[in-house]
């Protein structure tokens, strides 16, 4: 499930989470991996109560500002943590989605371009359904949407 591909090149993610996202940020290095993502891991590398979300936010914003992902996934316990410090980042358009709709309308109709997802939210199912649904949509470039991106670009 899946398409790996983007206009030709492997799509690369980047992922991160702090303690809360440590094992869902393991698990989907492993299967985005193994179907053929490149894949970028954003931290921790270690599991540490004592991180901090914004930390992880940071390396994963940086990574799409920088064009070395096309995505980003970042995992905390609410999800709402992670999504307010990446999208301080200019460029970086996150947010929390817990549910299937909003994780591909976000892309299609907004251009998100980083999930945030909360570990203390979802279950590992629902999590899998959600980056597959996420990494799965496109822009659609439509005119109503490229113009309301520019005023959002304008409010950064």
């Amino acid at each position: 499930m899946g398409d790996s591909q983007v206009g030709g090149s492997k799509l690369r993610i980047a992922i991160g989470g702090d303690h809360h996202g440590f094992h869902y940020k393991n698990m989907f290095l492993r299967s985005l991996a193994e179907r053929g993502f490149e894949v970028i891991d954003a931290g921790p590398y270690e599991l540490d109560p004592a991180d901090d979300y914004p930390d992880f936010a940071d390396v994963v914003g940086k990574a799409i500002q920088e064009g070395t992902a096309d995505r980003g996934i970042l995992i905390c316990g609410s999800g709402v943590g992670a999504s307010i410090a990446a999208s301080k980042l200019r460029g970086v358009r996150a947010a929390v989605c817990h549910d299937i709709y909003s994780a591909h309308q976000g892309v299609e109709h907004d251009d998100m371009n980083v999930l945030c997802l909360g570990s203390k939210i979802v279950g590992t199912e629902l999590a899998r359904e959600l980056v597959d649904a996420f990494l799965e949509a496109s822009f659609t470039g439509e005119e109503r949407f490229v113009r309301r991106l520019s005023k959002v670009a304008d409010l950064e």
